[in-house]
C-alpha cells in the first residue's frame, strides 16, 4: 500500500507522515526533503530553488518522478510507503491519497514556531524569515507559485479536494488526531 500526502503549508504533512511510519510500520519518501537537500546542495535556500524552477522544470519533475518510482519499488517489496508530497497523488493514482489543510494563519503560525529552532531552521532551510508576519506572507506566496509550476508541469491543482480520498483539517486538531482518522480511514477501506 502506498498512502500519499499533500497538502497546504503548516498543517502538519510532516508530523503525521512521522506518526503513520510508526503506526504502519511504514517506510516514508519525504520529497520536501529531497528538494530543501537539492537546494543545499545548489547553494541555494528553497525559495531560491523554487525560483529557479520556474523556468527549470526538471528541478520539480525528476525529484517526483523519483520519488513515485522509489515508492512503487518499495510497495513491490511488501512494504506500506508513506510518499509526502504536494504532487504525489498525481503520480501515484492508486494510492489513498490525503489532502491535509490548515487555515493559513495558523499554518504560518506553526511554522514561525518551528524556525525558533536552529536546527529546525537548518533542516527547513526557508530563507531568513525574521517575523511571524514575513513568514505568513512568504508562505502564502510560495503555495502560490508551486500550484502554478504543478499546473504549468503537470496540469493539475493540488489545492483540488476533489481528487482525494480524504480530506482533513489540522486548524483545530493534533497531528495525533489526523494520524488516526488517516489510520481508521485505511482500516475501513481494506474491509
Amino acid at each position: 500500500m502506498i498512502i500519499t500526502i499533500s497538502g497546504t503549508p503548516g498543517s502538519g504533512k510532516s508530523t503525521v507522515a512521522k506518526l503513520l511510519v510508526e503506526k504502519l510500520s511504514a517506510e516514508r519518501i519525504y520529497v520536501g526533503g529531497i528538494l530543501r537537500a537539492l537546494a543545499r546542495e545548489k547553494g541555494m535556500t528553497l525559495k531560491e530553488l523554487n525560483a529557479y524552477a520556474q523556468t527549470h522544470p526538471e528541478t520539480d519533475v525528476d525529484v517526483d518522478t523519483k520519488a513515485a518510482a522509489e515508492a512503487r519499488l518499495l510497495e513491490k517489496q511488501g512494504k506500506i510507503v508513506v510518499v509526502e508530497g504536494r504532487t504525489q497523488f498525481h503520480f501515484l493514482p492508486k494510492s489513498v491519497k490525503v489532502y491535509i489543510k490548515v487555515d493559513p494563519v495558523v499554518g504560518a503560525q506553526r511554522i514561525w514556531k518551528d524556525l525558533q529552532s536552529a536546527a529546525t531552521r537548518q533542516e527547513r532551510n526557508e530563507g531568513n524569515l525574521r517575523s511571524l508576519e514575513e513568514t505568513e506572507q512568504r508562505t502564502r506566496k510560495r503555495e502560490e507559485e508551486d500550484a502554478r509550476r504543478y499546473k504549468k508541469y503537470y496540469g493539475i491543482d493540488h489545492r483540488d479536494e476533489s481528487q482525494y480520498d480524504l480530506v482533513l483539517d489540522s486548524t483545530r486538531q493534533s497531528a495525533e488526531e489526523i494520524a488516526g482518522k488517516i489510520v481508521n480511514f485505511i482500516q475501513k477501506k481494506d474491509k
